[in-house]
């Protein structure tokens, strides 16, 4: 009787191949979707963190804008002349046309206190404005050529109320590419001649 017992017990005591694989595949399958589900909340990270900047930069595209209408209508002969002088020189970045424009702050002297952002140059998209490029040194996006690739692409466009002259809409896209797909995020404001 009592060799009847060990033998029943030797064999409950090892698990049987077909065991053996269910267990493995069920691991297997728990892995996956673990690393699965990693992979995905690290590729959601880098698209909120691509978000984040081109919401900075399209913001950015709005405060220079809005700084260089203060700077005309605060420091021009009148407030209507400085006005009209800050809706020209938009108009003659083409910024008013579908393409929209791009300006480069490289020749701008932010110590100038006189007029300091009348230096600020405005050119023409042509289809597609040029990449922004990161500057490890300052940590600023510019289009100085020394810069690396930031991937981010940003476009001004102005807006002209022809009912209430007093009044500029500046539309600011920062648009970039993100696994398979273009990505874009858009601030806009409506500037006055708010002196009056």
């Amino acid at each position: 009787m009592k060799r009847f017992f060990k033998q029943k017990n030797k064999k409950n005591k090892a698990f049987t191949l077909v065991e053996t694989l269910v267990a493995i595949s069920i691991f297997t399958v728990s892995l996956l979707g673990l690393i699965a589900i990693l992979a995905q909340g690290i590729t959601d990270t880098g698209y909120a963190k691509k978000k984040i900047i081109a919401s900075y930069l399209a913001q950015e595209g709005i405060e220079y804008i809005r700084n260089f209408r203060d700077t005309y209508v605060l420091y021009g002969a009148t407030t209507q002349t400085g006005w009209e002088e800050f809706n020209n020189r938009l108009i003659a970045g083409l910024c008013d046309t579908a393409d929209g424009c791009y300006f480069d702050d490289s020749n701008v002297l932010f110590t100038d206190s006189t007029m300091p952002m009348t230096d600020l140059s405005f050119a023409a998209c042509s289809g597609a404005c040029p990449e922004l490029k990161y500057d490890n040194a300052t940590g600023k996006y510019n289009y100085d050529i020394t810069g690396t690739s930031s991937g981010y692409f940003r476009k001004i466009n102005v807006i002209q109320n022809p009912v209430i002259p007093d009044e500029t809409e500046i539309i600011s896209t920062v648009s970039w590419t993100q696994g398979s797909g273009e990505h874009s995020i858009v601030f806009s404001e409506h500037l006055f001649n708010w002196v009056e």
